[in-house]
């Protein structure tokens, strides 16, 4: 072999190796791509598994993911529930109890309050009482509402009221011009009710 062709041979070596080299070093580039997509795909699978999870047990599909973050807690609570021994099971329905109490000592109060509140007829009874002369239903009303402020019937239930009491017998009814005022039938100040309104009563 002539130097000649030991250095033409030795030439085509080097071009072989440097474009092996080049070719290895691209191969190695593509799977540092690779491996870089498959960690984010890893993560991306990671993600949707914990998402999932949230969702275990959730009776509602459709409920956005910002809504289930406290889903984790509550899938671990229902875990450990399945899985409590009887001593803890006993103590939960031992507090039970007592987070209710309050709601139905509210609920018992509120009952109370609704059955110790004196009836409209005698509030309007009540207010006609402070008067020595008649009074319109749209003073009483008025006053009602400054007095009682928890009571806000309407004018009409007012004036329907006050013509129940007037069948009743416990108030009068009187009319001056084309106003209708109301008074207090009593004894002792029937008499001057009747002399201040300016007018006879008129119960028809």
């Amino acid at each position: 072999m002539t130097s000649q062709s030991a250095a033409t041979l030795r030439s085509r070596y080097v071009e072989q190796a440097a474009s092996d080299l080049e070719e290895n070093r691209r191969l190695q580039q593509e799977l540092a791509e690779k491996i870089k997509m498959l960690k984010q795909e890893e993560t991306l699978l990671s993600d949707i598994m914990q998402l999932a999870e949230r969702y275990e047990g959730s009776s509602d599909p459709s409920r956005l993911p910002e809504q289930a973050q406290d889903e984790p807690a509550l899938t671990q609570m229902r875990r450990s529930a399945q899985g409590t021994s009887a001593p803890a099971k006993a103590e939960r329905q031992r507090s039970a109890p007592a987070k209710g109490a309050p709601v139905k000592s509210a609920a018992k109060t509120a009952a109370k309050g609704k059955s110790r509140q004196p009836l409209l007829g005698d509030l309007l009874m009540d207010l006609l009482r402070t008067y020595d002369e008649p009074r319109l239903a749209k003073e009483l009303r008025d006053e009602l509402l400054e007095k009682h402020p928890d009571r806000t019937p309407t004018p009409q239930v007012v004036r329907n009221t006050l013509e129940s009491l007037v069948a009743k017998g416990r108030i009068r009814r009187h009319k001056q011009q084309r106003s209708v005022m109301y008074s207090l039938v009593d004894a002792s100040r029937g008499e001057s009710a009747t002399a201040g309104s300016g007018t006879s009563p008129d119960d028809n």
